[in-house]
């Protein structure tokens, strides 16, 4: 499949139409990358220039054909004797000599070199599709994980903006009751401390969303030229099953599929080297026209003019070459073997990752719904700290850190839910089926 084709379809894939509110949605997201990141571009122009290697005109099973043309003038002073013992002499003779041809050769067996040569071409080809996905799925993680850190820090930025109205009402409550005799200036003082505290982290946080939705939108080529906001709803692939995507992961695994195309191409290789044992048989053919003027009155023609086609077979057999082309095969089988245990070894490492990022993803689906748990304890807990806060209940001190409390648990519950989504697209990617799912 052309790598341009393959970019269309994983478009329509994962959608293309952008969120009302100017809320940047991951299919638009996705869309945006494909058509305007420059490391896709790049690669795709690659693929381009495999695609013209390997077409019939640069296969060498096409003949070649080359036209000559010349003119010469020749002025030279002759002097000569004729039979009759007359010497004649010319002074500023003038030859004219006009010639053009036509020449064809064309390689009729080379030993079947032209054949495995084309075959590798073809099997380059199918590698620079595969190094091209290699890169949009590279590309499309790095999206997601930017992406989904922009998500995370709104969240926490929303969080942090809770807090701060929390810490400005419990300043304005702490007034009163310092107005009112109720409470000392400390719990005023407090209260100031704890919101300078809160805007300053919010203030941090605002920075940090900046800066990484610049990284965003880097990545999608900064095809988008305002302020956007992202979508921060996920839904988990829970219907992933491991043994499936375990035969997936063997069988479209980019980086095995890459292996496996490189030992397809050292075998064409050790086929061509062997084809240097065999002769090259050519045919060579052409048409020539020759004319000649001589205006000398020693030459026996003032005009001569030639035409004709000539053909021919020529043999070459190099019988030996100094043992270049045996040295060449046996290294190239060597070559080969070295790639047989590399992929050996490659399977072994991705088997290794893949089980490795699966046991992470429960893990981490895990750890995001405790964490879901773990943020209704810390709700009832700070509302309840806040009613006992209001009658006078509790102090300051407890009341912040129920408030903290609750805090934590919101970052800690925002950073397990992005984790975990990150863990899946981390074993779609080794199952080689990121770009084949609705995410």
């Amino acid at each position: 499949m052309h790598i341009k084709v393959y970019i269309t379809l994983v478009s329509v894939v994962f959608g293309m139409f952008l969120n009302a509110q100017q809320v940047l949605s991951t299919e638009e997201a996705v869309r945006l990358t494909l058509e305007n990141n420059y490391g896709i571009k790049i690669t795709t122009n690659n693929v381009e220039v495999a695609d013209n290697n390997q077409g019939i005109l640069n296969s060498g099973y096409l003949p070649t054909l080359t036209g000559n043309a010349g003119a010469s003038i020749d002025v030279q002073n002759t002097e000569g004797q004729l039979a009759n013992g007359e010497t004649r002499v010319a002074e500023g003779a003038e030859t004219r000599r006009y010639n053009a041809s036509i020449n064809l050769n064309y390689t009729l067996f080379d030993g079947l070199g032209r054949l495995y040569n084309y075959r590798r071409l073809k099997e380059q080809y199918q590698l620079s599709e595969l190094e091209a996905r290699e890169t949009i799925e590279t590309t499309m993680l790095q999206m997601f994980t930017i992406y989904y850190s922009v998500a995370q820090l709104s969240e926490n930025t929303e969080a942090l903006e809770e807090t701060l109205l929390i810490s400005k009402d419990r300043l304005t409550r702490a007034g009163y009751q310092f107005d009112y005799g109720q409470s000392t200036k400390l719990e005023v003082l407090n209260a100031e401390v704890d919101i300078n505290n809160d805007s300053i982290n919010l203030i941090n946080i605002k920075q940090q969303l900046k800066n990484t939705k610049r990284d965003l939108n880097v990545v999608m080529g900064n095809a988008y030229a305002q302020d956007f906001n992202v979508d921060t709803d996920l839904n988990f692939l829970l219907q992933l099953d491991k043994e499936t995507l375990l035969e997936k992961m063997i069988a479209n695994n980019v980086t095995l599929l890459q292996a496996q195309r490189n030992i397809n191409i050292s075998q064409f290789d050790i086929k061509s080297s062997k084809a240097r044992f065999l002769p090259n048989l050519g045919l060579v053919g052409s048409y020539g026209w020759n004319e000649s003027n001589n205006n000398s009155p020693l030459a026996f023609t003032l005009q001569n003019t030639s035409s004709g086609v000539s053909a021919g077979l020529n043999l070459t057999w190099n019988l030996f070459d100094g043992g270049s082309t045996i040295t060449q095969v046996k290294n190239t089988k060597i070559l080969l073997e070295n790639q047989k245990l590399q992929q050996e070894q490659l399977l072994m490492d991705v088997e290794r990752n893949f089980n490795n990022a699966w046991d992470d993803y429960q893990n981490k689906l895990v750890i995001y719904q405790v964490q879901e748990k773990n943020i209704k304890t810390s709700e009832n807990n700070f509302e309840r700290t806040q009613e006992k806060f209001k009658l006078g209940q509790v102090t300051s001190i407890e009341f912040r850190q129920a408030q903290l409390n609750l805090l934590n648990a919101e970052l800690s519950r925002n950073q397990a839910k992005y984790d975990a989504k990150l863990a899946e697209l981390t074993v779609l990617q080794l199952s080689g089926e990121l770009l084949n799912v609705q995410l």
